[in-house]
């Protein structure tokens, strides 16, 4: 199965997350390969990321069959105010700079020469969009427009700087990456705005983030009904109402649990529990 933005590039309908996996970044990769992903994210981004060890990983699933063509790459161009001083790139330079010498810095930590989707890890400025995020989605729309990657888009954003940068820019986002609250209705006012623009709106720390609901006896008598893991509740959830969700276990078998969250459907009414849940 796999999802589809308005630019109709094919989006594998899993995601395989790289942050905090830190020395073990390659091994992991591999495995969650081997268990079936084929969409990796990560971030040229040193304090959470290890860019270059999941470029290793694919060096090494080459030499086992894997070629590049059957992943999907994600990466970041993280800004200086969420970098530590290992930047990527001069951070003296002008953003137009910065954003293309991190994506450079990308493609070598990757062995690759595109990307699949590069990112905008988040704005600058915690409402609306300024200059600067103005002159960084430029650049990386001249990215797109190079054909160096497929698809572009912008992490940890609220709902108005999205339709403000859909309003705005000469190319909108075709992905959308955000921490996923139940408390906020999984983040239902930016995934309206992915849905009125046919952008695919990305779910991270879907678990991690809603601990708390699973304690709730409605969602643990849909898993009991169901015969699945509570995770998998959650991330058949996130498919159904049309989001991509990420996981990071380190678990291989949880890794396999968690793909086959696509092997059973919820109801209306499981749809409408969860959808609530944490209201």
């Amino acid at each position: 199965m796999s999802l589809l933005a308005y630019n109709n590039v094919p989006v594998p309908s899993f995601m395989y997350g790289t942050a905090w996996k830190k020395e073990a970044t390659t091994q992991l990769v591999q495995a969650a390969v081997a268990a079936g992903f084929t969409a990796i994210d990560t971030a040229n981004q040193l304090i959470h990321y290890q860019e270059a060890l999941v470029g290793d990983a694919l060096v090494a699933l080459v030499q086992q069959g894997v070629t590049r063509d059957r992943l999907f790459l994600q990466t970041k161009f993280t800004s200086t105010n969420g970098q530590d001083h290992r930047t990527p790139y001069d951070a003296s330079a002008d953003l137009t700079t910065q954003v293309m010498q991190s994506f450079d810095s990308s493609l070598a930590h990757l062995h690759t020469d595109y990307l699949d989707s590069y990112v905008l890890h988040g704005p600058y400025q915690r409402q609306g969009l300024g200059a600067a995020d103005r002159e960084v989605w430029a650049a990386i729309e001249g990215l797109y427009r190079s054909g160096k990657t497929k698809m572009i888009g912008i992490s940890n954003v609220t709902a108005e700087q999205l339709a403000q940068l859909c309003a705005e820019a000469a190319v909108k986002p075709m992905m959308v990456q955000n921490r996923c609250y139940a408390a906020l209705g999984w983040d239902k006012a930016v995934r309206e705005v992915c849905r009125s623009h046919n952008i695919v709106y990305q779910g991270f720390s879907l678990l991690t983030a809603n601990q708390g609901i699973f304690a709730e006896p409605a969602i643990r008598a849909i898993a009991r009904r169901l015969g699945a893991g509570l995770a998998q509740v959650v991330f058949r959830f996130a498919m159904q109402v049309g989001m991509l969700p990420l996981t990071g276990t380190t678990n291989p078998q949880h890794m396999t649990e968690d793909l086959q969250a696509e092997q059973f459907t919820l109801t209306d009414e499981d749809m409408q529990v969860i959808e609530t849940i944490g209201l």
